[in-house]
């Protein structure tokens, strides 16, 4: 609350403009008669008080604050599930309270340093980097509201915050804090445990009818029956309505000239290249070619080396020098060039192999290039088959008549609850947009024409709810394995907590680890260098907490983070940092621990003007206000 509260009033105008204030003031041209009534106020504290149009504003400003966070637009059911009319009621009061010590105190705020505050503002500055009264004006003007409401607001906020500095400017963290906390997290600990399995009660007793009963009795609603629906739908994609046997044979032929480039796999040739420093050392070699030496042994006489000559196996269009490409595809295999003036220097290419073009056959493609030019011709047409749905819904016709005229598929699913199971709990797992239909199908009611969903921009969706099985209690009977498996888990978890427990006693009592391992069977381990955050891979996050739970020697249980019982532990050793100083913690994490504390202050502060200015809410005031 104090954070909100700190931050608004040393950015308050930033975040005005931000979207804080950025409400419609429509709202309150119908009903700000009502709003505006003082007596209808919805906080009060002392003489100062939070209207209805200020409380709805401040609402307004967190909603879409939230929104901005979550990324959807925030609904009033949402808003109430996170409190948010809590949390605007708080730092409402916080102001107010803040206002009325300012009034006690007698502070306040010269015109010189309102007009200085407003000119200093980045939001109403010109071109010229300086303020101007134009821009000001269309500012407000904006937002709907008024220069003077604007400076009486910036008036109060700067007002607070005086007493906010006065409480906090200067505010340090002592040193041997920063490096307590140095020392916390720097420390690592060497921790003995010992694997307690659940094989040292197993296997539990079977349950009589009268221990099941009570135990399902008291955890009924875990096994009742979720909501199911009955709805049925159509897809509408290319893949839906292509027909490729509607394609003629000269579409497909004109089609494959057309992307021939596809089919074709082109003329590759192995390439090596000997590049030269200069044209003289290039000439000489290719005298040594024409006198009969191999191109591999002119290479080495030149300082190359194998890799240094091979270029690859590469197409005409993947060499990028194109003296070297035209030289390269001329010849024959085995032949080596003249001397070429390449990119790089003078250059003699030798091409050792071959690799003809290939060319799919039509034969071989036909039936891909007719479907890829069917589903061309569906996506053309989906909006007019998508039109023609409609129309035949318009007439009358049932989702099934309407599918039948247009050949397309209804699919109907008997049973699904809102996590896309069915009653015998297997998953419905080939849903088109399965989450937002399964969204939209709970939210719809039976013998509704719904609007489709859109499928990405490339098909639709149309879907109806056929029928709805409420929500039930089942009977025993009806879950009795689940229960009976589910009850033997909680009793063999019970079981094992009390063994490990009279373990850990008898360790804090002076037995060793090695005495119980031994009892039981299981082998002693030992974990060295535990940090106090650690993630560990055979503790896990649990069991490093519940370490560093204790002092040295402190002993405890905890569950085994693999779900196979229980490990037994003993602290041994516990190392302290010697590097540990209040200069080690990082400077953004010194700032978060004063901003902590001067909050901390600021919430004693407002604590203790509670008590001096009683806080009275109206919540039929508020809830009027956020009915408009």
């Amino acid at each position: 609350m104090l954070d909100s509260l700190r931050n608004a009033a040393s950015t308050w105008i930033a975040k005005l403009l931000l979207g804080l204030l950025v409400v419609s003031f429509a709202v309150w041209g119908i009903s700000g008669q009502v709003l505006n009534d003082q007596s209808r106020n919805v906080l009060s504290a002392g003489s100062s008080s939070v209207s209805m149009l200020d409380f709805r504003l401040a609402y307004d400003r967190q909603i879409n604050a939230l929104s901005q966070q979550l990324g959807t637009r925030v609904t009033r059911e949402q808003a109430v599930a996170f409190g948010l009319d809590d949390q605007v009621l708080q730092q409402l009061a916080a102001g107010a309270l803040l206002d009325e010590e300012a009034r006690r105190l007698g502070l306040g705020l010269s015109g010189d340093k309102l007009a200085q505050l407003t000119a200093d503002d980045p939001a109403f500055r010109g071109p010229d980097g300086r303020f101007d009264r134009q821009q000001f004006d269309f500012v407000l003007r904006q937002i709907g509201m008024r220069p003077e409401d604007y400076l009486k607001n910036r008036e109060q906020v700067a007002i607070r915050q005086q007493i906010v500095e006065a409480a906090t400017d200067g505010m340090n963290v002592p040193d041997e804090l920063f490096k307590n906390l140095a020392l916390y997290r720097g420390e690592d600990r060497t921790v003995e445990y010992l694997a307690v399995p659940r094989a040292l009660v197993e296997p539990v007793a079977q349950p009589d009818d009268a221990t099941l009963q009570a135990w399902f009795d008291e955890r009924k609603d875990a096994y009742a029956a979720p909501e199911y629906r009955k709805f049925s739908y159509v897809k509408l994609e290319p893949s839906d309505i292509a027909d490729p046997e509607g394609i003629s044979d000269a579409q497909v032929q004109k089609a494959y000239e057309d992307l021939r480039d596809r089919y074709t796999t082109p003329e590759k040739r192995t390439i090596d290249q000997i590049v030269f420093s200069d044209r003289a050392a290039a000439e000489a070699a290719l005298k040594d070619l024409l006198d009969g030496k191999n191109f591999a042994d002119v290479a080495t006489a030149a300082g190359k080396s194998s890799s240094d000559i091979a270029l690859g196996t590469l197409a005409r269009s993947d060499v990028a020098d194109d003296a070297v490409a035209d030289a390269a595809f001329s010849l024959e295999a085995n032949q080596f060039s003249d001397v070429i003036d390449g990119a790089f220097g003078p250059v003699i290419i030798y091409v050792s192999d071959i690799q003809s073009e290939v060319v799919q056959p039509l034969s071989e493609v036909e039936s891909e290039i007719r479907q890829d030019l069917a589903l061309e011709e569906a996506a053309r047409v989906l909006l007019d088959v998508h039109d023609s749905y409609e129309d035949a819904r318009a007439g009358g016709a049932s989702m099934a008549e309407a599918a039948e005229r247009l050949k397309l598929s209804m699919r109907t699913i008997e049973a699904i609850d809102a996590s896309a199971r069915r009653p015998d709990g297997t998953i419905v797992g080939d849903l088109p947009v399965s989450a937002e239909l399964l969204r939209e199908v709970f939210e719809s009611e039976t013998g509704i024409e719904n609007a489709p969903l859109s499928m990405g921009g490339n098909g639709f969706v149309f879907y109806e709810v056929e029928g709805i099985t409420p929500e039930r209690d089942r009977s025993l009977d009806e879950v009795r394995d689940q229960v009976t498996q589910d009850w033997l888990k909680a009793e063999t978890d019970r079981l094992l907590a009390e063994r490990a427990s009279e373990f850990a006693k008898r360790l804090e009592e002076g037995a060793s680890l090695e005495e119980i391992a031994t009892e039981i069977g299981q082998e002693k381990q030992v974990k060295r260098g535990l940090k106090r955050n650690a993630n560990d891979a055979d503790l896990g996050q649990a069991g490093v907490a519940a370490v560093f739970s204790v002092p040295r020697n402190g002993t405890g249980v905890f569950a085994n983070p693999a779900g196979d019982g229980q490990f037994l532990f003993r602290v041994t050793e516990v190392f302290e940092p010697a590097s540990a100083t209040a200069e080690s913690i990082p400077d953004n994490q010194r700032a978060t621990m004063r901003s902590a504390l001067a909050d901390d202050l600021l919430d004693q502060m407002v604590a203790r003007l509670q008590g001096k200015y009683p806080v009275t809410v109206n919540r039929a005031a508020m809830q009027e206000a956020l009915s408009f």
